[in-house]
């Protein structure tokens, strides 16, 4: 099987292309530039793609992200801090984003002959975004299976779809993904904030799982607080 994996250089997507190379099986990775304000992350997508031996593609949709206008990820609007169970995390929202992302990455794995595309979204995305519950990836498979029909079969894996972050921290350690080598705050800076809806999960991602962390964060405490981990 040949599988295109979506890499955004976050350490789900990372964790996953690793999963992929483990089995034989990945094909390339696939990274989208839609104008976020941590398109950093494509730097740590790059080097993943040169670390497995696989061509790394990324597309520019920054025309199409500026038109999905009022996410804190494409807009000058403060990325809020805190943790995803919160109502404030909703302002990270950018609208369809995933099932733009994986109409062209079915396009592309078409056109290149390829098995599968597979994506990182998980249990802990469910709450504020959409398109990365099981009903929607249910749903996409289903049109991709009516607009490729007679011309292309091809998967839509999602293997962490109801596991945690918890959960890809353990399977990234197991199939030696260097942490330290992927990029998840939502703010850009020089460090990772450490205070941001995905700077939090990923902290407390670690912790749940006993894997050690080795992100430097600006604030790298502030996750206890925000999860009710305090001391």
């Amino acid at each position: 099987m040949k599988v295109i994996v979506i890499c955004s250089g976050g350490m789900d997507s990372v964790a996953l292309a690793h999963r992929y190379a483990a089995t034989g099986d990945l094909h390339a990775l696939l990274s989208f530039n839609y104008g976020q304000r941590h398109a950093k992350e494509l730097e740590f997508a790059a080097l993943c793609a040169a670390r497995l031996g696989v061509p790394h593609h990324v597309i520019d949709i920054s025309a199409i992200g500026a038109a999905l206008s009022g996410s804190a990820l494409t807009d000058d609007i403060d990325v809020p801090d805190g943790h995803y169970a919160e109502e404030t995390m909703k302002i990270t929202v950018v609208p369809n984003r995933n099932a733009i992302m994986l109409t062209i990455a079915f396009g592309m794995a078409a056109a290149q002959k390829v098995d599968a595309v597979a994506t990182a979204v998980h249990g802990g995305d469910h709450f504020i975004y959409p398109d990365c519950r099981p009903d929607f990836i249910a749903a996409f498979q289903a049109m991709e299976d009516r607009a490729m029909e007679g011309y292309a079969d091809i998967r839509l894996l999602t293997p962490y779809v109801q596991g945690t972050k918890a959960d890809i921290a353990i399977d990234g350690a197991k199939h030696g993904t260097p942490f330290a080598e992927t990029w998840s705050c939502y703010k850009g800076g020089d460090l990772q904030c450490g205070r941001c809806g995905t700077c939090v999960e990923r902290r407390e991602a670690f912790h749940l799982a006993s894997v050690e962390d080795p992100t430097t964060y600006a604030d790298p405490d502030f996750w206890r607080n925000a999860t009710g981990q305090e001391g």
